[in-house]
């Protein structure tokens, strides 16, 4: 597989995570640790059944048992922490917070060995930050302060995918067959904390349910087996800087189906964090000519 097409098949997780906010909202009043388990044990069932069909699991022999725990902690960290943000704020800026993660792709990627952080990273993550900030002091209809927590949470997303992405690089020779075991995992902790911490709550409608399978078969199922390809065998910093189109097709996403309302706060917020990501792409780019 070419280094182009790997690349392009991981840009199919950023258009498939861009509906990750808009299908989560579906999900509500669900609470995030059962909703990560029911939506994990349909990915990871897709996988398994992927895996059977192909015969990847003779692979998964040589796969070192602390990788798991790395696969699983790395899936169960972000969704566990994106699904809490968007129950405690706003869905759009909570959304705009988290999809931090494509810059700090970039930034955490030029620490690695024979990568460069230059200055127009640098530049690109203030000008992003400041659209985060934005968002924290005014949010879509005025200050918020009960939706702090649910903020914060929002970036600790964004320093977690990033991280996790990031150090997925140093895991190239296992095999994606992997992550069909990291999503069963993740789901079984999921139940496991579900069942000791919180009291179950399900969707009142079919379109809650619908949105329940449609996180589990493509965001938090599909997106992590083509994501997994890209960082491993594609330019992860193209991948990463490309990605700055989630935070205006995921805002734009939630506008078109009334879960957010168009403010032009919402707006700059994300044309900064837009435009701080290609700015950061371009310098990324432009190490590689």
């Amino acid at each position: 597989m070419t280094t182009k097409r790997a690349t392009m098949i991981g840009f199919v997780a950023v258009i498939l995570w861009s509906f990750l906010a808009l299908f989560t909202v579906g999900t509500a009043p669900m609470p995030p640790l059962l909703l990560n388990a029911i939506c994990f044990a349909i990915g990871g069932s897709l996988g398994l059944a992927w895996i059977a069909k192909s015969g990847g699991f003779r692979q998964l022999k040589s796969v070192p048992l602390w990788v798991f725990g790395f696969g699983t902690i790395g899936l169960f960290g972000y969704h566990i922490l994106y699904f809490s943000a968007l129950r405690l704020a706003p869905a759009a800026e909570a959304g705009l917070i988290a999809y931090l993660w494509p810059l700090l792709i970039v930034l955490f990627s030029g620490l690695l060995p024979g990568e460069q952080l230059k200055r127009a990273h640098i530049l690109g993550a203030v000008v992003a930050f400041a659209g985060a900030a934005m968002i924290v002091q005014s949010g879509g209809s005025g200050f918020q302060i009960e939706a702090l927590p649910g903020y914060a949470l929002a970036f600790c997303c964004a320093l977690f995918w990033s991280g996790y992405s990031v150090l997925s690089r140093k895991l190239g020779d296992v095999p994606t067959a992997a992550v069909a075991v990291f999503c069963v995992t993740t789901a079984f902790l999921s139940l496991a904390l579900h069942l000791a911490l919180e009291e179950p709550q399900w969707p009142s409608s079919a379109l809650g349910w619908a949105s329940v399978l449609a996180l589990g078969l493509g965001p938090v199922g599909l997106a992590f087996f083509v994501w997994d390809i890209g960082v491993k065998k594609g330019d992860i910093q193209l991948l990463g800087t490309s990605s700055y189109a989630a935070p205006l097709l995921s805002t734009l996403i939630l506008v078109v189906a009334g879960v957010a309302t168009a403010s032009w706060v919402l707006a700059l917020s994300a044309l900064l964090i837009t435009v701080g990501a290609m700015i950061a792409a371009r310098a990324s780019v432009s190490s590689d000519t």
